[in-house]
């Protein structure tokens, strides 16, 4: 497969998903995390805070996306802060144990997936490059 169409797709999903995420949770606040829904008001704020800045990161890789070469840069940088997302799960984890069921498969997927983006992030500015020569 065409690993410009694959990494093309992946940050469309990746935007498209977090955007969709981010505007869930922002909505409805604590009652959108399981296992949440008796917390109070702090964490509810907190929850609808970082969401608005989950959409944020949804709409930077819908912006990275659709740029033609799809930039090498911001594919690294967006994949390294959705790892530190992952990595701070697994410190959670190591503080606290275990967390609700659904968040297992969630970090999972938070480090599983960077290392494809990684070595897809620049296959669109070779491929230009190569178009050039």
């Amino acid at each position: 497969m065409d690993k410009v169409k694959v990494l093309k797709g992946l940050a469309w999903v990746m935007g498209v998903a977090c955007v969709a995420i981010g505007a869930y949770h922002l909505v409805l606040g604590i009652a959108s995390v399981p296992g949440e829904e008796l917390t109070g008001a702090t964490v509810d704020s907190r929850e609808r805070f970082y969401n608005a800045i989950f959409l944020g990161f949804g709409l930077a890789w819908i912006w990275a996306a659709r740029q033609s070469p799809v930039p090498s840069a911001a594919v690294r940088l967006l994949t390294a802060v959705f790892l530190l997302g992952g990595v701070g799960r697994v410190l959670s984890l190591l503080a606290h144990g275990w967390p609700h069921w659904f968040q297992i498969p969630l970090a999972a997927v938070e480090l599983l997936l960077p290392p494809l983006y990684f070595w897809l992030s620049d296959a669109d500015e070779k491929a230009a490059a190569a178009g050039r020569d």
